[in-house]
Formats: structure tokens, C-alpha cells, sequence
């Protein structure tokens, strides 16, 4: 008997335990199930990686009109997944079949279907990306991918022009450098050689004198003054080998003291000391007697090496050898005043290359180590500032005076192809938005000096608004009623949009600027391209967005459609158009294109 009952509780005992281990398996599986999160690791990787392209797709960023927005805190979530989520419901794969072509692979949530968003973003051109906010991920999906400035209301000739503030003009990757000898940028857009275009030219003023308006003052540092009795400058660190010299004195054409120096090319030449971390916009007065070179050396991030950025008295543009950087800023035998930004200047000479773009570098530079000058000369008025943006727009000013010609324009001087079916244009041709911007630059400066130079080459610059394409002008006729001016003067005509309304801002600006008088051109040209503005502007509404230009009327070609980034230029002209003309149709269609942005459309049938 003992023996029986050892066997029962035995088998009793295992039959015990297997129920046990049958229980903690289910209860195991239940637990799993709970916790397995609404999104999938395959779907999150999925959307991980398109808002990683989407943030390194330069089609997709922010174009430089559209304003950086501002860190919010994550609203409260509205519904959502965990909300509405019914007990019980998993995620499963399932095909979904688009448009009877192809498949892609989803997931099934009861009777809800998710798509990837790597397939949404591309199949309907949206955006995305994961970001996070008071210590937690959130997804943030947008329509488009650029903003809308509020206008400065109401729109003067003196003030900022649009968004320019925003504008970076120099560190575009199409600008090949800031010329040493002209002081404005040479774009490579069209052409690897590099080439001055007056459009980018003026833009460049308009950005610095924009960011004059906009920012505080900057912080100066002066080294070098020659007068002994200047408190304003630092304690002079001068080293002057055996070879050279170095002297104070007396400059009749400044009246006031400068340093002369002399330091043949075989020696190490005379340095100054700078030893400046936080700026680096540097600034001298100089003029050679001989041939010479100021050269500035820079301690970088790529490995706390030295570079040295020369600036060479020819006209060499650009070359980057080892760590030398050379510009030429040609013979300099009068007394001229160099400004230079050491950052870009340093950045496009190690990015040099033989293509339409500057290659991509982390390089930047960390301390001004010091200033040496070779050659005999004479230097003044040494500075290290955070900012310059009066001397770049002043070099964007003179050069368009210097540089229009005798029928009141500004020259491309590359050929331009604006697509099938349009007529090549050969060197040479005018554009209305460049006529237009270099007007609203030209006025500014004159607003400033009231220097007559500049508004006598902005009223100059109107003459091309009067002549047909065909007389290399840039006015064209739409359906032979509404003048309107090129950007672009093309057989057969284009009529780009953003183009014609700059350069209404730029007859506007001399209109006001000039007076009855003399602006009275210039008023008429402006009275009759906004009438064909107000009667053509429906043409360029898709009823989700706009139209480049009229391509498609022209050449009976599909439409070109507005980029966003394009899409808010038309509506940031718009705003600032509706402050100096009280139409109603400004208004209206700067609120119907501002709702394409978050996704709204024009009714249907």
C-alpha cells in the first residue's frame, strides 16, 4: 500500500506539474501580445529612413524664402492608433494593389490599412519625418515643403526687400566664389567656368542690406589704425624679419597716418598678429606700389591645420593648392578698401572644383591666426568684424553701375536653354527679373548717398522694358492686349511669373524714388504690367497650386508646375503687392495659394 501511494502522488505530482508549465505558457504568449507596440519595427524602420531622405533631399528642403519654424510643444494627441484602437485587434501584412500595376506591402488593423510611408511621400509628393519633442518621438506631416513670410506691411523702396534677410547668396553651392577683383559672386548655374549674372548679383545686395535692417550691429575688432593716439585699437603684435621693413607714415591722399611696408617675395614677409576666434569678416585698406600679396593664415577644424588664404594682386579668380588658397583682387595700385568673408572664402577654395557645383566640406575656420603682407605697399584700418553687409551691398552697387551697358541693361553672358520647343538664348541677353532687381539695389544705394550716379543707371535700366525680344528687349504681348516683361525673353514668349513680378517691385521702387518727373517711365511701365497681372494671374492657378509659366499655352506641352518653393515666392510677391495696391485680387489669391499648402484644392464639378 505504501508503495501504490508513493505511485499515485508520483503521477499526480507530474500531472500537476504539466498543467502548471501549460498555464505560464499562455499566460506568457497573452503578456507578448499586450505589449507589442502599434507600429511595427519593419513599418518604423521604413518611415526612419524616408524622413532621413527627405531631410537630405535638397529638393525637399526649405527654400531660402522660407522661414525657420519655431519649436512648439507636441500638441495633445487627437484620437491616433492608442486611442481608437479596438481590444484584441493585431497588426498583419497584406498586399495592396495600386492602380491594377503594382504591389506594395502593407499592414491590417481590422477593417484600417497603412501604407509606408516611403510609398505615400512619393506617390503623392508629401512630406515627413520623425522628430522629437519634450522627450518624445512624434511623426510630422506636412503638404509641401516651404513657408510663407509675413509681410512687412506696408512695402517701401527703402526698406527690406521681401525675405531677402533670409537670403544666403554666397554659400549657395552654384556660386563658384566671391570675385577678388569685382567683390560680388560668379555663378556657375549655367556654365562650370563661372560667370557674372546680374540677377544673383543684385540678390547679393539685396540679402546684405536686408540683414543691415534686420540685425544688430556687429561686434568690431581693430587692429591696426597707424595712429598712435587711437584708443579704439588693440596693442599692436607686428614681426618684421630681416629683409623687410615696416614704417609709420603720413599719407597725403588719406590725411592720416598708414603703415608702409616692404618685403620681397623670397622673404617670410611682414605678419600682424590677430589671434581672433569669434569673427571673421576681415577688413584692410590697402595700395601697392609693386606687386604683392596680403595673405591671412586661418587655424580649421580639419584637424587644427593652418590654411592660408592669399589675396594676390592679378586677376586670377580662384586656385586651391595643398592648404593655399589663392584670389586675385588685381593690381590695387590706388588706395581701395578689401572686405572679405574668410569663412566662404576658405570654403569655396578647399570645395573648388571643375563642375557646376562647389563640392560639400565640413572644413571651417577656428582662430585668425595672423596677417601677412609681401610686396611693397602700404596698409591701414585693419579689421575683424562678425559682419560686413553694407561693403557687400556697395560691391553689388558699383558693379551694376560699372557694368551696364549703352541700351541700359546687364548682359548674361551664357547661353541659356529654357526647354523643348523654346529658342536657344545666345550671350548676351536681358532679363526683366534682373532689370527689375538691380533697380530695386540701384535705388536703395541712391537712397543712402543720394549719390545721382546710381538713380541715373536705375532710370537707364528701364529702356529695355520698351523693346520686343526680337529688338533684345524683354517686353512681350500675351494674345496681342497685356504687355508683360521676360524674365526670360524666349521665341515663343514664356511668361514666367516670378520673374515679371519682381520686376514690377523694381519699377515700382524707381516710380516712388524718382518723382513725377523723372519716374514718370517707369509709372507707366509699372501701371501697365500690373493690368496684365490682375487679368492673368487666374492662368497660373491649378486649383492645388501654381504655374511656373505659360509653357503649356505656348507650345501646347504639358504644364510646368510651380516647385513649393517657387509656389510661396509667388505668394510672398503677391503679399507684398497687396500693400501698395489695394486690388481685392491679391488678397484672394494670396488666401486661396496659401491653402494649397496644407493640402486644400478648388471645388469640383
Amino acid at each position: 500500500m505504501r508503495c501504490l501511494a508513493a505511485r499515485v502522488n508520483y503521477k499526480t505530482l507530474i500531472i500537476i506539474c504539466a498543467l502548471f508549465t501549460l498555464v505560464t505558457v499562455l499566460l506568457w504568449n497573452r503578456c507578448s501580445s499586450d505589449r507589442a507596440g502599434p507600429f511595427p519595427r519593419s513599418l518604423a524602420s521604413l518611415e526612419r529612413r524616408a524622413a532621413a531622405a527627405s531631410e537630405s533631399d535638397p529638393a525637399r528642403q526649405q527654400s531660402e524664402e522660407a522661414s525657420p519654424q519655431e519649436q512648439q510643444k507636441a500638441p495633445p494627441v487627437a484620437g491616433g492608433f492608442n486611442g481608437n484602437k479596438a481590444p484584441g485587434l493585431k497588426y498583419e501584412e497584406i498586399d495592396c494593389l495600386i492602380n491594377d500595376e503594382h504591389t506594395v506591402k502593407g499592414r491590417r488593423e481590422g477593417n484600417e490599412v497603412f501604407l509606408p510611408f516611403s510609398w505615400v511621400e512619393k506617390y503623392f509628393e508629401v512630406y515627413g519625418k520623425i522628430a522629437q519633442y519634450d522627450g518624445y518621438d512624434r511623426f510630422e506631416f506636412s503638404h509641401s515643403y516651404s513657408k510663407v513670410y509675413t509681410q512687412r506691411a506696408p512695402y517701401h523702396p527703402d526698406g527690406v526687400f521681401m525675405s531677402f534677410e533670409g537670403y544666403n547668396v554666397e554659400v549657395r553651392d552654384r556660386v563658384k566664389c566671391i570675385s577678388g577683383v569685382e567683390g560680388v559672386p560668379l555663378s556657375t548655374q549655367w556654365g562650370p567656368q563661372g560667370y557674372f549674372y546680374p540677377i544673383q548679383i543684385a540678390q547679393y545686395g539685396l540679402s546684405h542690406y536686408s540683414k543691415n535692417l534686420t540685425e544688430k550691429p556687429p561686434h568690431i575688432e581693430v587692429y591696426e589704425t597707424a595712429e598712435e593716439k587711437d584708443k579704439t585699437s588693440r596693442s599692436v603684435d607686428w614681426t618684421v624679419p630681416k629683409g623687410c621693413s615696416l614704417s609709420t607714415v603720413s599719407d597725403k591722399a588719406k590725411f592720416t597716418s598708414v603703415k608702409q611696408f616692404v618685403a620681397p617675395e623670397n622673404t617670410e614677409g611682414v605678419s600682424l598678429q590677430l589671434g581672433n576666434t569669434r569673427d571673421f569678416i576681415i577688413s584692410f585698406d590697402l595700395k601697392f606700389i609693386t606687386n604683392g600679396s596680403v595673405s591671412v593664415v586661418l587655424e580649421t577644424t580639419e584637424k587644427n591645420q593652418l590654411f592660408t588664404v592669399h589675396y594676390v594682386s592679378n586677376t586670377q579668380l580662384i586656385a586651391f593648392k595643398d592648404r593655399d588658397i589663392y584670389y586675385g583682387i588685381g593690381p590695387r595700385t590706388s588706395w581701395s578698401t578689401l572686405t572679405r568673408d574668410l569663412v566662404t572664402d576658405l570654403r569655396k577654395g578647399v570645395g573648388l572644383s571643375n563642375t557646376k557645383a562647389v563640392k560639400q566640406t565640413k572644413i571651417m575656420p577656428k582662430r585668425v591666426v595672423r596677417l601677412v603682407a609681401k610686396g611693397r605697399g602700404f596698409l591701414d584700418n585693419i579689421t575683424i568684424s562678425a559682419t560686413a553687409h553694407m561693403a557687400a551691398f556697395f560691391a553689388a552697387s558699383n558693379w551694376l553701375v560699372r557694368n551696364q551697358d549703352e541700351r541700359g541693361g546687364w548682359p548674361i553672358m551664357v547661353t541659356r536653354k529654357l526647354g523643348e520647343g523654346f529658342k536657344s538664348l545666345d550671350p548676351g541677353w536681358y532679363s526683366a527679373m534682373a532689370q527689375g532687381q538691380a533697380i530695386s539695389t540701384l535705388v536703395r544705394a541712391y537712397l543712402l548717398t543720394k549719390d545721382h550716379t546710381f538713380l541715373s543707371s536705375a532710370l537707364r535700366a528701364t529702356a529695355p522694358y520698351k523693346l520686343p525680344s526680337e529688338q533684345r528687349g524683354v517686353k512681350a504681348v500675351f494674345m496681342n492686349r497685356h504687355d508683360w516683361y521676360e524674365e526670360y525673353p524666349t521665341s515663343p514668349s514664356s511668361f514666367v511669373l516670378n520673374g515679371f513680378m519682381y520686376s514690377l517691385i523694381g519699377l515700382y521702387d524707381l516710380k516712388e524714388t524718382a518723382g513725377e518727373k523723372l519716374g514718370k517711365e517707369a509709372r507707366v511701365l509699372y501701371e501697365r504690367g500690373m493690368e496684365s497681372l490682375k487679368a492673368m494671374l487666374p492662368l497660373y492657378d491649378t486649383g492645388s497650386g501654381t504655374i511656373y509659366d505659360l509653357r503649356h499655352f505656348m507650345l501646347g506641352t504639358a504644364p510646368n508646375l510651380a516647385r513649393w518653393d517657387y509656389h510661396t515666392t509667388h505668394i510672398n510677391q503677391l503679399q507684398l503687392l497687396s500693400t501698395i495696391d489695394e486690388s481685392p485680387i491679391f488678397k484672394e489669391f494670396v488666401k486661396r495659394w496659401k491653402s494649397y499648402l496644407r493640402g486644400g484644392r478648388a471645388k469640383h464639378n
